[in-house]
């Protein structure tokens, strides 16, 4: 489910779906924007956005879901959701906002 469908939900639903609030998903969108945001530059275009790719994360994370699973719901290949779930979590470290 892209995130565009997500923004009808309440907040308590939302939470209930991502596992986090949504405050905490807009901040932790902030953090990993200015890498994973690709429009405009060189080379490949991300097939999804930035929030797509940290709800991809957040669904690895929670649902304890196979790659394989979740990349047959996204429409990507499974080694394209181990590197999406691997930038994020890499830049929400490095953040230092989220443990």
């Amino acid at each position: 489910m892209q995130y565009q469908e997500l923004e009808h939900l309440s907040n308590r639903e939302f939470k209930r779906w991502c596992g986090v609030s949504r405050g905490a998903f807009h901040e932790m969108v902030e953090v990993v924007r200015p890498s994973l945001d690709r429009q405009g530059r060189r080379g490949g275009q991300a097939k999804l956005s930035v929030e797509d790719q940290v709800l991809v994360a957040l669904a690895y994370w929670r649902e304890y879901r196979s790659q394989f699973h979740i990349a047959v719901s996204w429409g990507l290949h499974e080694t394209t959701v181990g590197r999406i779930v691997k930038k994020v979590e890499d830049l929400l470290i490095k953040s230092g906002k989220f443990r």
